[in-house]
């Protein structure tokens, strides 16, 4: 059983800074690409950044690069989401979720287990 914990959502201004955490318990963490997806209200889910098995291969969605960085501490079982230069656009439920290999994908489909989510609100 897997299980992922999120974590350090909240309320930011347009501009400002956060960090998400994604805490996994169970086996094969440092075995699985990571990622981090996100929805906002009436929307679908979508991608928003991958990391690989062992973190030296990562991928970002073009509405995030340069903005957000996707890291792992496989020691630690936690992936982490840099989110800077935030805007209100970025205002969604933030999921973090464990790949079907280790390789970084985009699709949802390629993700077999998800956390609960945390908010991330940002105000103009």
């Amino acid at each position: 059983q897997v299980q992922l914990v999120e974590s350090g959502g909240g309320l930011v201004q347009a501009g400002g800074s956060l960090r998400l955490s994604c805490a996994a318990s169970g086996r094969s963490f440092s075995s699985a690409a990571m990622g981090w997806f996100r929805q906002a209200p009436g929307k679908v889910r979508e991608f928003v950044a991958s990391i690989s098995w062992s973190g030296g291969s990562t991928y970002y969605a073009d509405s995030v690069k340069g903005r957000f960085t996707i890291s792992r501490d496989n020691a630690k079982n936690t992936v982490y989401l840099q989110m800077n230069s935030l805007k209100p656009e970025d205002t969604a439920v933030y999921y973090c979720a464990r790949g079907r290999s280790g390789s970084r994908r985009s699709e949802l489909n390629q993700y077999d287990y998800w956390g609960q989510g945390t908010q991330v609100t940002v105000s103009s």
